[in-house]
């Protein structure tokens, strides 16, 4: 099948990312906004176009538990999820890490409860990002569909064996449709390749895994866990390029720097809002303001050296977070943006903004107050250092 460009909403990426990739494993179990990812996934599984194992099961942390069972006997493995589904496998999130199992799991971004809140915001994958897992985000459909295929090379990768999210916004990205060029799937298994884990409970090689560890060893482990993630940055970028080569597309690299070469002042953002910030910098540009963007597409780990180098000319910076860190200084990113300009002689003014909690509107309006209060701040006026957009009694 040669490449070709179809109408599909992110959800449906991701599914026909997994069906092209055609995992050995994928336990399953629903929670909306991602629902739609593995109903679709299910719908090729119904109609013979893969021979994966699908497994319902009767919760999120049972979902967990069976990939772990599955990519620790040596099997491909992934699985998808949101919010407090996420949440409700919590335990097993860092069981996975800990065994270095390479598990790629889709996360529809979605807020945490209460209270209830079907609608986006990234404060599911914030709480677990120190649970060991690469984190990577998609901006669109494409991109999550792109990552899906990438982040299966990546956790597979002999020095780093780590699991996966591979992140969209819900419902805005989950259940928006776009153009999304999918590749030819012969092309596609062979950038794959088989998977070939060197150990697994089914060789002739005895291993323990899950064991009960104390003090003597607990440490030990753990510092172990560092290597695998610190690790995955060098092959992320090569995976990376590779892809980029093999299917004629973007190098995504760690993020999207946009218009920063000559730009005064740049917000920093993740996900789907990266687009309508590239948009409002059109806008100002064609006004004469030398605005820039930034957006993530990889959080763990995090790029700090990289993100130190895109900002050096950059004056005045915004962070904007999807999540709020209740009772510590600004949002999760803000916090890791701050931190690894800090040591920096030359360094720009950072300001945090919250915004899109719970699925809150955010605008081109939103967007240009922000730039406004940069373009404030380097003027040398007063400026609040953190503030939320568009939310009632601020």
């Amino acid at each position: 099948m040669p490449d070709k460009t179809i109408a599909l909403t992110g959800n449906q990426a991701s599914a026909y990312a997994m069906k092209q990739i055609n995992p050995d494993v994928v336990p399953a179990y629903p929670i909306t906004p991602q629902t739609a990812l593995m109903q679709k996934f299910a719908d090729f599984h119904a109609d013979g176009e893969v021979d994966t194992e699908v497994i319902l099961v009767e919760s999120e942390h049972s979902a967990m538990s069976a990939c772990v069972g599955s990519a620790a006997a040596g099997a491909r493995t992934m699985t998808a999820t949101s919010a407090n589904g996420l949440a409700l496998m919590f335990e097993i999130v860092y069981i996975a890490s800990s065994l270095r199992l390479p598990i790629v799991m889709n996360v529809v971004n979605r807020a945490l409860s209460g209270p209830i809140n079907i609608h986006c915001d990234h404060s599911d994958t914030m709480s677990a990002r120190d649970s060991g897992w690469i984190q990577l985000y998609s901006v669109d459909a494409q991109q999550a569909y792109e990552n899906t295929l990438m982040a299966v090379r990546i956790a597979e990768h002999p020095d780093v064996l780590t699991p996966v999210m591979v992140c969209q916004d819900g419902f805005v990205t989950s259940h928006g449709m776009e153009n999304v060029t999918v590749y030819d799937e012969k092309k596609v298994k062979k950038f794959i390749g088989e998977y070939k884990p060197a150990q697994h409970l089914l060789d002739d090689t005895p291993i323990t895994m899950g064991p009960l560890d104390f003090s003597d060893y607990y440490f030990e482990h753990k510092r172990a866990q560092v290597d695998g993630i610190a690790a995955s940055k060098k092959v992320i970028a090569e995976v990376t390029a590779e892809f980029a080569k093999t299917f004629g597309t973007k190098d995504y690299g760690f993020f999207n720097g946009y218009k920063l070469d000559d730009a005064e002042v740049a917000i920093v953002v993740l996900s789907s809002t990266g687009g309508t910030v590239n948009y409002v910098v059109d806008q100002l540009r064609e006004q004469g303001k030398k605005v820039g963007a930034l957006t993530l597409r990889l959080f763990r780990p995090f790029p700090a050296k990289e993100l130190v180098k895109a900002l050096s000319g950059i004056k005045v910076v915004a962070m904007l977070d999807r999540a709020i860190s209740f009772g510590a200084v600004g949002g999760p990113i803000y916090m890791e943006l701050r931190s690894a300009l800090f040591d920096e002689p030359v360094k720009p003014k950072i300001i945090n903004r919250i915004y899109g909690l719970g699925g809150k509107n955010i605008n081109t309006e939103h967007i240009i107050d922000v730039y406004d209060d940069l373009f404030k701040l380097l003027a040398g006026k007063p400026v609040e250092q953190f503030g939320y957009i568009n939310v009632r009694g601020t």
